[in-house]
């Protein structure tokens, strides 16, 4: 572990732990944990920071992950089914990733993004439950594991930011799911993604392990606490920090993209 100072190592966790909160309820985590280790770890190279997160959040996701899966309606099997697409998605992102330019990505990423939250300010019951109780059909099932698992897995490999948002959002709309069983579902790939990244850059060497181990306690004491708030509170309180959320991450790309 690098030479860091108590006071810095503090902040590492106490980001950690927001962290966890905001990806269980909604995703978009890494909105706020890969900007703290940036910050916190100027010295350290950009690989071994990618993997520590990767390292950091997969635990918290999947303390999410079992804390939904015990209250939640969640279609586990095909949550898994989606979670091997993403996975391999997210490998193939991974080897594109050194190829593409992330300035080239993030004005697509902040438009798609003002889409989604102006469709979600203007459709009030997207996600309520309330708005198509149909059952997802084998088509939709087939479409979310190659588009959802496939397509925002390759994204997570190749670019990343914004992935549990974006993979709440997808599995509303195509499996017609509420927003807190999307969460739960969410979780699930998520932690495959993740699993997937990880895998390649421990491989690589790329994770610095005693850091990740002590930011993960609070991350998962995070995502725990965040998945029992959605679950108690709903899917309303789920939209509002939707929309916080993809608000946020268009802000983030926009400095980034022009400071």
């Amino acid at each position: 572990m690098p030479d860091i100072s108590l006071t810095t190592l503090v902040l590492l966790c106490v980001a950690a732990l927001v962290a966890g909160w905001i990806d269980a309820v909604v995703g978009g985590g890494g909105l706020l944990l890969l900007p703290a280790l940036l910050l916190g770890l100027p010295q350290v190279p950009a690989a071994q920071i990618l993997g520590t997160n990767k390292a950091v959040a997969i635990v918290g996701t999947s303390g999410a992950a079992v804390t939904y899966v015990r209250k939640a309606p969640v279609q586990v099997r095909t949550a898994v089914r989606i979670g091997l697409a993403a996975l391999a998605g997210s490998m193939g992102g991974a080897f594109f990733a050194a190829g593409i330019s992330s300035d080239v990505l993030r004005p697509v990423i902040m438009v798609v993004l003002l889409g989604v939250a102006a469709f979600v300010m203007l459709r009030p019951s997207f996600g309520t439950g309330n708005e198509n109780k149909a059952p997802a059909t084998r088509a939709r099932i087939v479409a979310a594991i190659v588009l959802v698992g496939g397509g925002i897995g390759f994204y997570d490999g190749l670019f990343g930011p914004g992935t549990g948002t974006f993979l709440v959002l997808a599995l509303t709309a195509v499996l017609h799911l509420d927003l807190v069983t999307a969460s739960a579902t969410a979780k699930i790939v998520n932690v495959c993604t993740n699993a997937g990244a990880l895998a390649m850059f421990a491989y690589q060497g790329s994770v610095l392990w005693q850091l990740a181990a002590v930011m993960a306690v609070f991350n998962l004491a995070g995502g725990m606490i965040g998945a029992w708030m959605a679950l108690s509170k709903g899917s309303e309180f789920v939209r509002g920090v939707l929309l916080f959320v993809v608000l946020s991450l268009v802000a983030k790309l926009a400095f980034d993209q022009w400071s």
